[in-house]
This record gives C-alpha cells, sequence and structure tokens, in this order.
C-alpha cells in the first residue's frame, strides 16, 4: 500500500514530467514558424522561448487554477479526497505519456484536449458516464474544426494581401515600406489588446473591451509610427538594388515573426502551465495536507516556477522535433509566410477566448500555416503530414481517456483504496 508521502513524491514527478511535455511539444505554437522561416535558428528560438515561457509562468500564471475542470467533470462528483487526488494523479501520467509518444512522432496535439481526455476517463471509471457534462464536449469537438478554418482564413487572407499588394507589385520596396508599419501597428495592437482585455491575473488586468481597446490602439499607432520612420530613415540612405528587393522585404517581415513570437511564448508560459500546475496543485493538497475537495486551489508561486522550468527544459531537451514539424514540413515558410500564420493565431485566439470557445493554440497554428500554403496553391502543402496531424487531433481525447483509466486502476489497486 503507497502511503501519502510516496503519493505525494510520485505526483511532483508526473507533474513535471507533463510540464517537460507541454514544454517539448506546445513551444511550437510560438517558435516553429520563426525556425522555418529563418528568421531564428534552433537554438536561439529555443533561448527566447525559453526566457519567455518561464517568464510568463512565474510572473503572471494563473494564480487559482479550476483544477478539477469543473465544466466537464462537476467536482462535487467526487466524495472522496484521496480519489480525487489519484484521479489528478492519473491525468497528469496519462496525458503527458500521450504528450510523449505525440512528441516523439513530431505530431503537434493540444495538452488541454490531452488533460480533458483524461479528466474524463478517471472519471467515467470512478463514477460512471452520468458524471460528464457530455454537452460541454459539443463544443470541444466543434472547436477541432472552428479553430483551425478561422486561423487559416485570415492566415490566407494576410498573406494573399502581401503577396498580391507588396511582392507582386511592381513597386514592391515602395509598397513594403507602408506595409511593413501598417502590420507592426496591428501586432502590437492585437498583442496589448490580448493582454489588457484578456486580463492576466496576478497583473489584476480586467478591462472591458471599450476600456482596453484604446490603450491598445495607441500602442499600435506608436509602434506602427516607430517602425515607418525607421524603415524611411533606412530606405532613403541605402539604395536597394532591383534584384536584392524581396530579399530586403522578408528580412523587415522576419522582425515582426521574432516579436510575435516572443510574445506568443509569453503567452503560452502564462496560460497553459495549468494543464500540468492545476491538477498538480490539487492532487498534493491532499495528500500533503489531507485536504478536502475544493473547485478551486490557489498555485503557490514556488509550483508555478516548478512548472516554468519543466515547460523549458522541455523544450530546450526535445522540442526541437515539433517545431521542425510545424515550421517546415507541413508548407514551406518564408518571413511574410511566417508572419501571416502568427498573425492569424494570435487574432483567432484573442477572439475565440472573448468568446468562451474552448480552442486549441496548437489547431489554431496548424490551421493558419496550411491557410498560408494554400495561398500559394494545395501543391504547396505536405498532405501527408497534414494527415498525420489531423489522426493525432482526434485520437488525443480517446487514447487519453482510455490510459488515465487504466492508470487510475492501477493506482487505486497500489494504494489499497
Amino acid at each position: 500500500m503507497l502511503s501519502s508521502t510516496v503519493l505525494l513524491v510520485i505526483t511532483l514527478a508526473a507533474g513535471f514530467y507533463m510540464a517537460w511535455n507541454i514544454g517539448a511539444n506546445d513551444v511550437a505554437n510560438a517558435m516553429g514558424t520563426p525556425v522555418g522561416s529563418g528568421a531564428l535558428t534552433l537554438k536561439r528560438a529555443i533561448i527566447l522561448a525559453g526566457i519567455f515561457e518561464f517568464a510568463g509562468a512565474f510572473f503572471v500564471g494563473s494564480s487559482v487554477a479550476d483544477t478539477i475542470k469543473d465544466g466537464i467533470v462537476p467536482w462535487q462528483e467526487f466524495s472522496e479526497a484521496n480519489l480525487f487526488a489519484l484521479g489528478m494523479l492519473a491525468s497528469l501520467l496519462a496525458s503527458a505519456i500521450w504528450l510523449n509518444i505525440a512528441t516523439f512522432f513530431g505530431q503537434p496535439v493540444s495538452t488541454t484536449h490531452a488533460i480533458i481526455g483524461a479528466i474524463i476517463g478517471f472519471a467515467v471509471l470512478s463514477n460512471g458516464l452520468g458524471c460528464v457534462r457530455w454537452s460541454q464536449m459539443g463544443s470541444i469537438a466543434a472547436s477541432w474544426i472552428i479553430s483551425p478554418i478561422a486561423g487559416g482564413l485570415l492566415a490566407f487572407l494576410t498573406y494573399w494581401s502581401i503577396r498580391r499588394f507588396v511582392l507582386e507589385s511592381r513597386h514592391t520596396i515602395f509598397m513594403a515600406r507602408r506595409a511593413v508599419p501598417i502590420a507592426t501597428g496591428a501586432v502590437v495592437a492585437i498583442l496589448a489588446l490580448s493582454v489588457i482585455y484578456k486580463g492576466l491575473p496576478r497583473l489584476k488586468l480586467d478591462l472591458t473591451l471599450l476600456q482596453a481597446l484604446p490603450s491598445a490602439l495607441l500602442a499600435g499607432l506608436a509602434a506602427g509610427g516607430g517602425m515607418w520612420f525607421n524603415i524611411q530613415r533606412r530606405a532613403n540612405s541605402n539604395y536597394v538594388p532591383f534584384r536584392e528587393r524581396y530579399t530586403v522585404v522578408e528580412r523587415w517581415f522576419s522582425r515582426l515573426q521574432v516579436l510575435t513570437g516572443c510574445y506568443m511564448a509569453f503567452a503560452h508560459g502564462a496560460n497553459d502551465v495549468a494543464n500540468a500546475i492545476g491538477p498538480l496543485a490539487g492532487a498534493i493538497s491532499v495528500f500533503r495536507d489531507g485536504g478536502s475537495l475544493a473547485s478551486k486551489t490557489v498555485i503557490p508561486t514556488w509550483l508555478l516556477a516548478f512548472g516554468g522550468l519543466g515547460i523549458v527544459l522541455g523544450l530546450a531537451t526535445y522540442g526541437f522535433k515539433v517545431i521542425e514539424a510545424v515550421g517546415r514540413k507541413i508548407t514551406e515558410i518564408t518571413p511574410t509566410r511566417g508572419f501571416s500564420a502568427e498573425f492569424g493565431t494570435a487574432t483567432t485566439v484573442l477572439v475565440c477566448s472573448k468568446l468562451g470557445l474552448p480552442i486549441s493554440t496548437t489547431f489554431v497554428l496548424v490551421g493558419a500555416v496550411m491557410g498560408v500554403g494554400l495561398a500559394r496553391g494545395f501543391g504547396a502543402l505536405d498532405l501527408g503530414v497534414i494527415k498525420r496531424i489531423f489522426l493525432s487531433w482526434l485520437v488525443t481525447i480517446p487514447i487519453s481517456a482510455v490510459l488515465s483509466a487504466f492508470i487510475f486502476q492501477m493506482l487505486r489497486m497500489l494504494a489499497g483504496y
């Protein structure tokens, strides 16, 4: 029979293992396209992502997490604290194992859906099918379709506009001088709005849209104006040969890619660290303190650092596999194409999160990369890679659920519950 101390140590290890796998698989959302376009080397991408992922997780990571995912499985269904804690431990192990397998094969999957599937698996085994709010699963399934299409459509339109009005223009540099500042302003405005309007918990920012919009627009105008001034100054002092016009334009857009990549890494660390630390916090509160069940558990600072470190190590040691899959294998990525994909992703995630749609950043980014590829024709896409990615999406929830149920049963036997 396993003691509470042994279970506590195993739970901490499982939480760190889950965070490691989040870093290995999910951080491609931020750095896949900058690496694929050549805006960043893999080494620099890992360094930058590591810094911003940890900063996001530690400084503005969720201070309160819904550890029982009440929207899918009501926490009141669990009458015994120890069974709930074992279920959270089983969920961490099951979702982490599936993420590890997916990363080994270079497949980007949703860590959120892996956790949801795992929680469903142990909950059904423990309390039966009736404990799951199956109606909520419909919106999750719909997100598999809605989010990639939305991200793909916006990325398609963005890249089509850049190609039509800049790259195919007879006056490429002239048009780029106007397009790049506009793009910079739009990116900064959207990123600022996502922070101010979405409201990161520790910053206590929870403004309404009307309150946040002026500040975001002002930030966008300032950034766009600064980029316009910088480009005009450089363009007036440096003559660009006709044959180098595309190289110059791509270089301008590569700087935007670094900006969006760092932002997405920061936001990912802040938001997705809870996929590992939320269930972990709930489980250790039972194993360590013998606590009772509660719908919310306060996450201590050391646990956020613990999760942030796990994400960074996962990225540094194993993240290259999925980064290469997203950035290089779906379609050929250049800075203009990479910018279009990241712009489509950031905008779609912001809008859908405000509408309350349970989307996956992974799904949106892959859809956006596909949208950019479609703007160049079907021949630009590697359909074999896309087919494998879609298959991994479809099986994430059921595989995580089955694994979790199996592990939960094994843990119950070992713990004597």
